[in-house]
This record gives C-alpha cells, sequence and structure tokens, in this order.
C-alpha cells in the first residue's frame, strides 16, 4: 500500500522543522499530525475561543487538500471543563452527518506553551468504495 504526504500551502514548516507531515495518506484513510490554535508564526492566542477556531480551520485545510471527510477525532485540552462548551458548539459547525466518531482527552499541556486545544483527526478519501 502506497503512501503520501499532505502538505497544504502554509504547512510547509511540518515537514521542514518537524519532519513529520500535516496528513499522511495511507490506501483511502487519511491521519491528521495534531492540529492546535497556533498561528503560522507559532504565537498562541490566549482566547481559547480563537485557538478553538483555528485548530478546526487548519484540519479543515488538510482535509480540504486530501478530499477527505472526518470519521475519527480525538481532542486533547488543557482545561477541559473550562472551554467545553465552546469547543461543542465549534465543533458542531465542522462536523456532518455522518458525525466522526469523538473522544475528548484532559492533558497537562503541549509542546508550544499557551496552547489549550490539539485536534488529532482520522479520515477517508471521499468517493472511495469500500
Amino acid at each position: 500500500m502506497t503512501e503520501r504526504s499532505i502538505a497544504p500551502e502554509g504547512f510547509e514548516g511540518y515537514l521542514r522543522d518537524w519532519k513529520m507531515s500535516p496528513a499522511l495518506v495511507v490506501g483511502d484513510l487519511v491521519f491528521l499530525t495534531g492540529m492546535t490554535g497556533a498561528g503560522p508564526d507559532g504565537t498562541v492566542n490566549p482566547d481559547p475561543v480563537v485557538q478553538i477556531e483555528l485548530a478546526f480551520e487548519r484540519v479543515r485545510i488538510v482535509l480540504e487538500a486530501a478530499g477527505a471527510r472526518m470519521v475519527e477525532m480525538t481532542s486533547y485540552h488543557v482545561g477541559l471543563q473550562d472551554h467545553i462548551a465552546a469547543f461543542r458548539e465549534i465543533r458542531a459547525r465542522h462536523v456532518s452527518e455522518p458525525y466522526p466518531a469523538w473522544t475528548a482527552i484532559e492533558v497537562q499541556g503541549f509542546v508550544t506553551p499557551g496552547t489549550l486545544v490539539e485536534l488529532r483527526v482520522v479520515a477517508r478519501i471521499e468517493g472511495k468504495t469500500e
């Protein structure tokens, strides 16, 4: 089974600086690297809503580049109870039926200081049959 990297414009730093693909396609599945609400320059807005919106926007960009649809998401949170209501509201705008599976996990922290949320996504390329 062949594998290919997905690196949309603006995501080149993943390959260059971290030696990882923003997403890796294996067969008809797409595995995304954890997406956070850090800006392209690495800055993090302290507002959880801004971070959550940006994380979902980054996921959307990568999924569109892959031609894929989210089937599973694990969200990692610092201070889960502090922003879960906002997270659920934002998430609802970014998913459609059949809704992807979802697990939310509280964590102590992330590589980039100030990050509150990271999204791990598995997707499937649209149009492929089972």
